[in-house]
């Protein structure tokens, strides 16, 4: 390379730098229905366009032998989720989970998508499902299962 490319390729990477990792804290809110039997286990998790999972936000329920009847997530989540991990949620409970999430992913066709099972009862992949886009923030998304709404905010 050239040296009097460097200084300026040099000085247009510390610029973008920051630009690229730029993040806000996003809350999710899943209020749960009334519901009989065990609490649940659910995995909170943003997708991209093609629904490929691109980051786990929260994984409710301690025992991970239950994780794989979490399908929608299992199937594309990898890596460790150490600390992301709290209790399963009981029936008529809220679950509420704050992440840093890439402002890129904002209005770029994104979803925080949530899986559910419960013990002995069903499990619902995307059990609610709201787009990651300014024009949805604070309005509720309905469920499918166990949860009766999902709600994003920023």
């Amino acid at each position: 390379m050239k040296p009097y490319y460097a200084l300026p390729l040099g000085l247009a990477a510390v610029l973008a730098l920051p630009t690229l990792a730029m993040a806000r804290p996003v809350t999710v809110t899943a209020q749960f229905a009334d519901y009989g039997g065990y609490n649940a286990y659910a995995a909170v998790y943003i997708t991209d366009a093609q629904g490929k999972v691109v980051q786990t936000l929260h994984v409710a329920g301690t025992k991970a032998k239950y994780y794989r009847s979490l399908s929608g997530w299992a199937r594309g989540a990898s890596g460790s989720i150490d600390g992301l991990t709290g209790a399963s949620i009981g029936s008529g409970g809220t679950l509420t989970v704050t992440a840093d999430v890439a402002d890129a992913m904002i209005d770029a066709g994104y979803q925080v998508r949530i899986d559910t099972s419960v013990e002995d009862g069903n499990a619902y992949a995307a059990d609610a499902a709201a787009p990651l886009a300014a024009a949805s923030v604070g309005q509720p998304a309905p469920g499918n299962g166990y949860v009766q709404s999902l709600t994003v905010s920023y």
